[in-house]
């Protein structure tokens, strides 16, 4: 009779309701979040406002994006950058112009947002013709 098993069956707990934790409150750094992102409430599309790096493409911008977040270790504010190809029916941006890009239907393999609206021109520079 060593070699048989006891199997003893526990009684079933009746399962008690958790206590639900109270929500942390969020931080309150405002860096957290893009400043020019518009939260994607009510099928409405997002936002950003960046800087024109390219223009090279045929009717095709490439948009740089930057936010500041808050280092998790050192606290310290660290600029964070991110660069989105957006659509420009016209070619009218140039590069250094401040653009307002918004969400779009897939247009390419890169590129799913289009150009709102220029927001500021760049400073008109001369070619030295050298």
């Amino acid at each position: 009779m060593a070699t048989e098993k006891k199997t003893a069956t526990k009684p079933a707990k009746a399962a008690a309701p958790k206590a639900a934790k109270p929500a942390a409150a969020p931080k309150t750094a405002k860096a957290a979040a893009p400043k020019a992102a518009v939260l994607n409430v009510l099928g409405r599309r997002k936002e950003f406002v960046g800087t024109v790096v390219s223009d090279k493409m045929q009717k095709t911008i490439v948009v740089k994006v930057d936010r500041r977040v808050r280092h998790g270790l050192y606290e310290k504010y660290v600029t964070r950058s991110r660069r989105f190809k957006a659509h420009d029916e016209k070619n009218t941006a140039k590069v250094g112009d401040l653009v307002r890009i918004v969400e779009s239907r897939p247009l390419s393999r890169d590129k799913r947002w289009a150009l709102q609206e220029i927001v500021r021109r760049a400073a008109q520079t001369v070619d030295a013709g050298i």
